[in-house]
């Protein structure tokens, strides 16, 4: 797919997100338009997926450990075709399968996730089961900055960079904010880069909301033979509505009708400057 239809699928994305939060009345809105761009890319580009057969023992895997912003999933896996589109307007209801976390009961979530910190762990063992088996398939694991903090994502870390998991590629959604505030202010992870360098990955930083540049990174790992990969993705809480960017307080805001509407506009005329 090239880079304008990619750029109109995310905005595509970005507008299923808003339906689905205003519909249900709850949901994690800035983080899921925060990585959207990401998602948009990993699975109309990047991955070896099949809707047709979701357990196809060649794909890649995608584990998403920031779980709570799972709308742009749900978005992103029912436009692919792994469900009916119909099924989004059941998100967060009574009895869905589409629940406010990846909920392995759905075609195309390899694990239930959301307790925050786990996502890595659970990626390694795929990565060297992959070792083991001799199966070329790779890795991937979306986290949040504010889940640094956990102690199991940098337990995980030493693992991966021990058995060599260059098949492993991390990516953190780097928008500074978390639902107390800034990462700086709640729980400083800086100096990143270094952090994971010293951990033995290879480090790459990114626009996380730029498209093309996501591209380009993407296809260009892994970097190194014998080295896990880190993208340290540069996002914007709220990406896409002019008044939700870099808002802490639309981590879990649902919008109102006037701010739905204003959101609708603006993303339909995102459309329009893309057709």
């Amino acid at each position: 797919m090239d880079i304008k239809k990619l750029e109109r699928k995310a905005a595509e994305i970005r507008m299923t997100v808003i339906d689905m939060v205003y519909e249900a009345g709850t949901g994690h809105t800035g983080s899921s338009l925060s990585n959207t761009d990401i998602l948009t890319v990993l699975f109309y580009e990047v991955m070896k997926n099949d809707p047709v057969n979701p357990n196809w023992e060649e794909r890649d895997r995608y584990i998403q450990s920031k779980g709570h912003a799972v709308e742009s999933y749900w978005a992103v896996l029912a436009d692919k075709g792994y469900f009916p589109k119909e099924e989004l307007k059941t998100f967060s209801k009574f009895n869905t399968r589409l629940i406010g976390h990846p909920n392995n009961k759905v075609p195309g979530v390899e694990m239930n996730t959301g307790a925050l910190g786990h996502g890595l762990s659970i990626s390694v063992g795929m990565a060297l089961a992959a070792k083991m088996d001799h199966k070329d398939y790779r890795v991937f694991t979306l986290m949040g900055d504010g889940e640094l903090a956990e102690g199991s994502v940098w337990e995980a870390a030493m693992a991966a960079s021990q058995y060599k998991l260059d098949n492993l590629v991390g990516i953190v959604d780097r928008n500074r904010l978390q639902i107390t505030g800034s990462t700086d202010d709640v729980m400083s992870n800086e100096p990143l880069d270094k952090k994971w360098e010293s951990f033995g990955w290879d480090v790459i930083e990114v626009d996380g909301n730029d498209i093309a540049e996501l591209v380009q990174v993407f296809h260009s790992i892994p970097k190194t033979e014998g080295k896990p990969t880190i993208i340290l993705a540069n996002t914007i809480k709220g990406k896409g509505i002019s008044f939700a960017e870099n808002e802490a307080g639309w981590h879990h805001h649902v919008p109102s009708q006037e701010e739905y509407e204003l959101a609708m506009k603006e993303l339909s005329k995102r459309l329009e400057v893309l057709a």
